[in-house]
């Protein structure tokens, strides 16, 4: 899989951005990166597009349809409404839904990070009881769970329901093995080296 984040700029355009912070008249197109991906990707190799917007569910929907890659992709967020307006649009469309969402960015400020660590073995243990209940109200057939709350309990919870489960971002080689340990189905990682062996 190819995993992409995709917004909507202040032009209304859906460009290739992790957040509105960076997202720049520079940024590649949603279109074109359709289109390299539909003409250099073999068959094969699926997408994951990570929608951090609403609004811009038709726009993804026509422009998958256009290059034909609805077959092969998941389309993935942080916001069950954006996963209800896909299913809406494309029934057939994979979903994803992505989890915990840090909309705020605390995990990034000097004050909070001493917190990030015991907040994530919070939710992990809290997790195996609520995925399932996440997944039905998203209309998910796929956990996109942060890499530190993949445990074989929250997998074997998420299979139970019919689901895949991916952790994000995974940095590691050992946070690798140990998801894929838990029984995780995939990974995310910006490194692709990562998946050497």
């Amino acid at each position: 899989m190819v995993e992409i984040d995709v917004l909507m700029a202040g032009n209304g355009e859906a460009r290739l951005a992790h957040s509105v912070s960076v997202v720049s008249a520079e940024s590649p197109r949603l279109d074109d990166a359709l289109a390299f991906l539909a003409d250099a990707a073999r068959p094969e190799v699926w997408l994951d597009v990570d929608v951090k917007s609403p609004g811009l569910e038709p726009t993804l929907v026509d422009a998958l349809r256009f290059h034909r890659l609805e077959r092969r992709t998941l389309v993935t967020s942080f916001r069950p409404s954006i996963l209800a307006e896909m299913a809406r649009l494309e029934p057939a469309l994979p979903r994803g839904i992505a989890y915990p969402s840090d909309r705020l960015g605390l995990s990034g400020r000097r004050p909070f990070r001493s917190f990030v660590g015991p907040g994530l073995a919070a939710l992990r243990a809290l997790l195996p009881h609520r995925v399932p209940h996440m997944l039905a109200g998203a209309g998910a057939q796929a956990a996109m769970l942060q890499h530190a709350l993949v445990s074989p309990a929250v997998v074997n919870r998420c299979h139970a329901a019919g689901a895949a489960v991916f952790a994000w971002t995974v940095e590691t080689r050992a946070d690798l093995e140990r998801v894929l340990a838990a029984g995780a189905d995939g990974a995310i990682a910006n490194d692709p080296d990562l998946f050497d062996e």
